[in-house]
């Protein structure tokens, strides 16, 4: 009789040398590209057809289906595979954004036809997210994952640095029409990479019982995090550090630049610094493949960005902000995929979308309502106080993790 290895057990093929991987990551950077190209198109239509708050809506309104549904999408990841949820929500978001852009050469733009499609969007992408983020432990081994969480976060840099000037060159050559066409183009060039990639079966347990309603299922899924001796603590650990690093690193930021009168070119600067730093630390993860000590590395990462987060509103210039955002990027962003790497080594790989989907909706869905919070007490306290606040948040994650001990011993695989 003869056994298949699963991916952990079998020799592995560096992810950057892997054709099945790149193929991956090429498809999820044409759709993190189009995501850009897309929300500039949105904000530019928005803005040109409707007041400001209307805008804000439009911009604001996809952000509920993406919360209210994730969930779900994490049990419909599992229950018919992590590819073919992928696939089927990248196909809807390309005839959606297709579809809006042929509408806008027969009529203009209504504030309702945006929201309408943002709500459609924020749907379709509540099943995109949970299912991209469980595809990599199905198309590499184990031992790489670390690996592919650096060129994901590479791919991202990528996209933001990309994705928003080519969405500006877009609307000014040919408006919201042709902005919105280039995004439904790049969502239709990662269909064919994505049905190129091929995924290993799962390893069926020996008690394995048969699938029960949606509901079970997903509760069964957060029973797997809370019972997992590692799952539990990275969820904790992510869901307060995150909600100490969006706020500054967003809104808070715009409003330190308002404050210090460093204008947009000034925020630019500091944002690019950011992004460096985070460039950087997936760069490094991406060429390493694994870090000595990851649950410790993670925690001690986390930290030293959180100080480094404290100390951004007390620089005193425009490039001391900046150094100080090289520090945020490289230390946060390293902690980041880490913690990535982490949740898909530990979760079973039966639960890896709804785990999936957990960990999203603390990073995507509920970590930005702090920013009508950040607002408001900024301009009570002012940004110092604020940014130190959040660092203490972001801190207590990290500290949590530390007094943790299977979080702190944990290791990836080699």
């Amino acid at each position: 009789m003869t056994a298949t290895l699963p991916a952990a057990e079998a020799p592995a093929r560096p992810a950057h040398r892997d054709g099945n991987v790149l193929r991956w990551l090429g498809a999820y950077t044409a759709s993190m590209i189009g995501d850009s190209v897309y929300y500039m198109a949105l904000a530019w239509a928005a803005a040109r057809t409707g007041s400001a708050s209307q805008t804000g809506l439009v911009l604001a309104v996809g952000s509920i289906p993406r919360a209210v549904l994730l969930l779900g999408g994490g049990v419909l990841a599992d229950r018919l595979g992590p590819r073919r949820v992928v696939v089927a929500s990248d196909t809807a978001r390309c005839l959606v954004i297709l579809g809006l852009a042929g509408a806008l050469l027969l009529t203009s733009p209504t504030v309702w036809m945006l929201v309408a499609v943002a709500l459609v969007f924020g749907a379709v992408d509540a099943l995109f997210l949970p299912a991209v983020g469980a595809l990599p432990p199905r198309i590499t081994a184990t031992s790489q994952l670390a690996r592919v969480q650096g060129m994901r976060g590479l791919a991202t840099r990528t996209a933001n640095v990309v994705g928003a000037p080519l969405g500006g060159v877009a609307v000014a050559l040919g408006g919201p029409v042709l902005a919105f066409a280039a995004a439904g183009v790049l969502f239709a060039v990662s269909l064919p990479l994505l049905l190129a990639v091929r995924m290993s079966p799962l390893p069926v347990p020996d008690t394995a019982e048969p699938a029960g309603t949606a509901r079970r299922e997903l509760a069964d899924g957060l029973r797997h995090i809370r019972r997992h001796p590692l799952l539990g603590p990275l969820m904790l650990v992510l869901a307060v550090s995150e909600l100490g690093f969006v706020g500054p690193l967003n809104l808070g930021l715009i409003l330190l630049s308002d404050e210090r009168g460093w204008g947009a070119a000034g925020m630019g600067w500091v944002v690019a610094a950011f992004g460096i730093g985070a460039g950087a630390s997936a760069l490094l993860l991406a060429v390493r493949g694994r870090a000595p000590r990851a649950g410790l590395t993670m925690c001690l990462t986390v930290l030293i960005g959180a100080v480094a987060i404290g100390a951004l509103a007390y620089a005193p210039s425009v490039p001391l902000a900046a150094g100080v955002a090289v520090l945020v990027g490289l230390f946060a962003g390293l902690g980041g995929a880490l913690c990535g790497a982490l949740v898909q080594t530990a979760a079973e790989p039966a639960y890896l979308g709804r785990v999936t989907s957990v960990s999203t909706l603390f990073t995507h869905a509920l970590a930005p309502l702090s920013y009508p919070v950040t607002g408001a007490a900024v301009a009570l306290w002012g940004t110092g106080p604020v940014f130190v606040a959040s660092a203490a948040l972001c801190a207590a994650g990290a500290l949590t993790g530390l007094a943790l001990a299977p979080l702190r011993r944990a290791e990836l695989p080699r």
